[in-house]
């Protein structure tokens, strides 16, 4: 989880044409080089054959352009054959990105423009001309290596790509003005309780408390706006289970990663062009259950796989899941609210007493930016943990009972003096007693785990 991160200012590169920049011409020659390669049945992969290609075309420019019959010669006809050579060879101004030659946590394209956020947290702009045209290719190939396309037909797609290592979300005119397309990279995550404590996400007694609950089954839900760190602060927690635990993660894209127990790590698939041969998340849940787990992962609930989730405290195993929400009472509702639109004919009172029972903790966390400091930075944090008893017969909502709260991002997070449910305490006391250490210990910072 990064707590601080600086703005990266932006940069521009000098344009490869002389007196000032002409896109137009790189486009220009990019065009005459893909046309070139079909027409002469050059392998693109053939780096060879392309630099030849892209070289004598380069030339016959700078011939054209010198004699006056079109276009401003080039500056730097190496440069714009080194650019047009990585187009066909490789992912043209993205290739150190996919290459993994830069390591960034996220990649945005709007238009011609390309931002990213890089490993440490920070936003920078990429230093070199691009064009709408030359991203668009680019998108286009990723998608082709799984066997999709977007267009007009089908302007939204959404995609593991990279051998799974990153999601692409894609979406074009005419639902967007320009291009827009999102890489997400999965990053190997190393947090750990302890690292969370030392950046001030979280303070020891709700860390501790957390841990606790990785010694029984119980049920943990983490909330939060998009990029507030639940998936930073999952890991953390399912990093604490005992080794003997059996853990399965569900996931779209391999995020959690406690690899100390030796889990099983499954995610989905999509249909195949002919529409077959999809599995998503509440497949693999559903199998999961039958597996005998003692925890259940699933990296972020937002469809039908909420439905099964009722189905993990009849096999008695623990659960740990993220869901974007702003509030942890509102996080139950969406839980709730996404399980009953998966099911038929199901009752949501129901639906909600039973999540009452398996959810024992909701944890909440924010983020803000700190641009008051000028660093350009972010401040994620745990905002709330608070406790679900098991709904009674006479109440016709969740009730949360907050045991951790923070005022506000930045403030001092506190213990509210409210203790845990009977049956979350009985069942954690239980299993902390080989440690000497019980419930109320770890409440009021006696007993640590972390």
């Amino acid at each position: 989880m990064t707590v601080v991160a600086h703005q990266a200012g932006a940069t521009t590169s000098s344009p490869h044409l002389a007196g000032g920049a002409l896109p137009d011409a790189y486009e220009e020659l990019r065009a005459e080089v893909l046309e070139a390669l079909g027409r002469r049945a050059v392998d693109p992969g053939d780096g060879g054959a392309v630099a030849g290609l892209v070289g004598e075309l380069v030339d016959a420019y700078q011939a054209r352009a010198r004699a006056g019959m079109g276009g401003r010669a080039l500056a730097d006809p190496g440069a714009m054959s080194g650019r047009l050579c990585r187009a066909v060879l490789d992912f043209g101004p993205l290739s150190r990105f996919v290459a993994g030659d830069q390591v960034v946590e996220e990649l945005v394209i709007v238009g011609a423009d390309v931002s990213y956020i890089d490993a440490g947290g920070r936003w920078a702009m990429l230093d070199e001309p691009v064009t709408e045209a030359e991203l668009r290719s680019v998108v286009d190939r990723l998608l082709a290596s799984v066997g999709l396309a977007v267009d007009t037909a089908n302007p939204m797609v959404q995609a593991q790509v990279l051998d799974g290592s990153a999601r692409i979300g894609v979406v074009i005119p005419p639902v967007s003005d320009v291009l827009n397309a999102c890489i997400r990279w999965y990053l190997p995550r190393h947090e750990t309780l302890a690292k969370l404590i030392a950046c001030d996400a979280l303070p020891p007694a709700p860390a501790n408390l957390l841990a606790a609950c990785m010694l029984t089954p119980t049920g943990v839900v983490i909330t939060g706006q998009p990029s507030a760190g639940k998936t930073s602060l999952a890991n953390a927690v399912v990093r604490t289970a005992p080794e003997s635990r059996r853990v399965i993660c569900c996931e779209d894209t391999p995020e959690i990663d406690p690899r100390h127990l030796s889990p099983f790590r499954w995610r989905t698939r999509r249909a195949g062009p002919d529409g077959t041969g999809e599995i998503n998340l509440r497949d693999l849940v559903r199998t999961a259950l039958g597996m005998r787990p003692d925890l259940i992962v699933v990296g972020e609930v937002r469809g039908a796989e909420a439905y099964e989730l009722t189905r993990a405290g009849n096999a008695g195993c623990g659960l740990v899941t993220t869901l974007h929400a702003n509030s942890a009472r509102a996080g139950l509702q969406a839980l709730m609210s996404t399980a009953v639109m998966a099911a038929v004919n199901v009752d949501s009172a129901q639906v909600r007493a039973v999540f009452s029972s398996i959810v024992d903790l909701v944890v909440h966390l924010d983020r803000e930016p700190l641009e008051e400091a000028g660093t350009g930075g972010v401040r994620r944090q745990v905002m709330e943990v608070a406790a679900v008893p098991t709904l009674q017969a006479s109440e016709a909502d969740f009730c949360v009972e907050p045991i951790f709260v923070r005022d506000r991002l930045g403030a001092a997070m506190r213990w509210t003096g409210a203790p845990l449910p009977d049956d979350l305490a009985t069942r954690l006391d239980r299993a902390l007693r080989p440690r000497d250490m019980s419930v109320q210990g770890i409440l009021d910072g006696r007993d640590h785990l972390v």
